[in-house]
């Protein structure tokens, strides 16, 4: 295992190993979000209560499932840090940040929009929204500590440390809708019983949840292919 990990943490062979993913996950990103966007928009029903509003759901929710995604992989990359000490994991867990956060941010603007005409309006503190905007101020928080150690290794303790600690949120957010009398609506894909939506509006949301994830991965690994060359170049200046 742990050789496996000194292979895995040495930049130049994750760049070889993650470079026909990266290909990859660029035409599975086009293909399934052009495919997902064509069901959505043309062939999925309306809903029977909301009508065309239930649109919103194909962007609000795979983006929702992107960013608790985004903030798992953080996490856990922030804690084979804290363990081992390699330097790429913290490097990962910091590029994935800004990307978890813009989903977050989608996430909480199309809820927005889907509420008003189901809620009467755009904004209410119930649980769910309420951890959601909790956690877009964490990674808003991670951000802040990357961008101020930006050229510097002093932030990667307190990085990981905030990350780990911030983990206690995610639970809340999948469990909210559980513990408390909430707006929001309980799960209706992913659970124990299985879904209970039709599969006329199912399947495309799955089609497009496939496609923002191959985006999701693409833009991690085009992101960390940067900072890996841009510590190669500084490292580079710096022996000179």
């Amino acid at each position: 295992m742990i050789k496996y990990l000194h292979k895995f943490a040495n930049p130049n062979n994750f760049m070889k190993l993650m470079k026909p993913v990266r290909t990859i996950t660029l035409y599975g990103a086009i293909l399934f979000i052009g495919l997902g966007l064509l069901f959505s928009l043309f062939f999925s029903p309306p809903d029977y209560q909301q009508s065309e509003t239930v649109r919103i759901m194909y962007i609000h929710v795979s983006s929702a499932w992107l960013s608790l995604l985004a903030y798992m992989l953080i996490f856990t990359f922030s804690l084979f840090y804290i363990i081992w000490k390699f330097p790429l994991f913290v490097l990962i867990a910091k590029e994935v940040t800004i990307i978890g956060m813009t989903f977050t941010i989608i996430t909480i603007i199309t809820g927005s929009l889907w509420g008003k005409p189901t809620w009467g309006t755009y904004w209410v503190w119930d649980a769910r929204l309420t951890s959601f905007l909790i956690l877009l101020f964490i990674y808003m928080g991670l951000v802040f500590i990357d961008k101020t150690f930006k050229y510097s290794n002093q932030g990667n303790n307190p990085f990981a440390y905030m990350a780990i600690i911030g983990g206690i949120n995610i639970p809340i957010i999948k469990f909210s809708v559980d513990w408390w009398n909430t707006l929001h609506q309980p799960a209706s894909v992913i659970r124990i019983d299985g879904p209970t939506i039709s599969s006329d509006i199912l399947m495309p949301l799955l089609i497009m949840a496939a496609g923002t994830f191959f985006l999701f991965i693409f833009l991690i690994l085009t992101n960390i292919f940067s900072a890996i060359k841009e510590k190669k170049i500084i490292a580079l200046s710096s022996h000179e």
